[in-house]
């Protein structure tokens, strides 16, 4: 097995904190009612879309048709979204940053709609030093679709069996090892740490 010289991160529960909680327990503070918002009406299948591509006008028009006495807050999930990523996690920026020092190739493959990246990338701008990254919503493929681990070997010249990813995601961690590369599901920091350490990843 080649030693790994590539690393791939994801980004959204890996480096940045997510949460859509966060704002909508000021905008929907019964928390029964907040959870039929999140299960009937802006879901996780719905949000993934944006991360494939679809506009958030496209989004939201289609809610507002299905739910319109939710209009508002069907348009404050985009209006309030700075707000679910408040923070980053220092100890995951500080690892990632110091492979990067140690000479790895360290590239990112997110799942993220192309505005909110875009935006996440002005405020937080250690998301500019790795080498590049993978937007699913620009290319419209997500995680764990075999094509966007494709192509994000191919843009970035990536060796798969040299080649570990790490995201929080088990989906997703599955998705890279079917396509041929090491991967490594992240829970904290530290495991990691160790994780890469015993594929021979040391900063």
């Amino acid at each position: 097995m080649p030693d790994i010289r590539h690393i791939v991160f994801d980004i959204g529960k890996v480096l940045l904190h997510y949460d859509p909680e966060l704002p909508f327990s000021r905008l929907i503070p019964d928390a029964e009612e907040r959870r039929r918002f999140f299960e009937t009406v802006c879901t996780g299948a719905w949000n993934v879309e944006q991360d494939r591509g679809r506009s958030w006008q496209d989004a939201e028009a289609l809610l507002i048709a299905e739910h319109p006495a939710h209009e508002d807050n069907i348009r404050n999930f985009r209006r309030h979204w700075h707000e679910m990523v408040p923070h980053a996690y220092d100890d995951s920026v500080a690892l990632m940053e110091g492979l990067i020092e140690a000479g790895y190739d360290v590239t990112m493959l997110t799942n993220f709609a192309s505005d909110t990246f875009y935006e996440a990338r002005e405020r937080f701008p250690f998301l500019k030093k790795p080498r590049g990254v993978t937007v699913s919503g620009d290319i419209r493929l997500i995680k764990p679709d075999l094509a966007i681990y494709r192509h994000h070997a191919d843009a970035f010249g990536l060796e798969p069996a040299a080649t570990v990813f790490i995201d929080d995601s088990p989906h997703n961690v599955e998705g890279a090892r079917k396509a041929g590369w090491q991967a490594v599901h992240f829970t904290d920091a530290a495991t990691l740490a160790a994780d890469l350490g015993r594929l021979g990843v040391t900063v």
